[in-house]
């Protein structure tokens, strides 16, 4: 399929999928025969990796974290224990930013009353 076949299919807009492809999170193969356009075909295993990009986004995953497991994930090279290790880490990365963002709400509630008093 052509890379707009495989933006109807995802809902990823072209210029996502090009992006994700200079990245080298997909990729997609050129025709050697053919020499007047270089059209890339991708077949379903991008559309795969894809959906994966999209789930994988919104745990909470960077393109960086994302590229760095994303080959030995779809070649069964990481173990269950390891999965599992990268998910945990993520999760406390998140309740580490829970706790931060809880901070910065305490100092701007406390900021807003010291406004609403005309300390400021």
């Amino acid at each position: 399929m052509l890379i707009n076949e495989l933006s109807k299919r995802t809902g990823v807009s072209i210029h996502t999928l090009r992006y994700y492809e200079n990245y080298g999170l997909i990729m997609g193969k050129t025709d050697e025969t053919v020499t007047s356009n270089n059209y890339k075909q991708y077949d379903n295993t991008v559309i795969e990796k894809v959906f994966w990009i999209i789930a994988s986004k919104k745990a909470g995953f960077t393109l960086s974290e994302i590229k760095k497991s994303m080959e030995d994930w779809f070649n069964n090279r990481l173990s269950i224990s390891k999965k599992i290790e990268i998910a945990q880490k993520k999760i406390d990365e998140i309740d580490n930013k829970i706790r931060e963002l809880r901070q910065v709400k305490k100092i701007l509630l406390e900021a807003m009353k010291d406004v609403e008093k005309g300390n400021c």
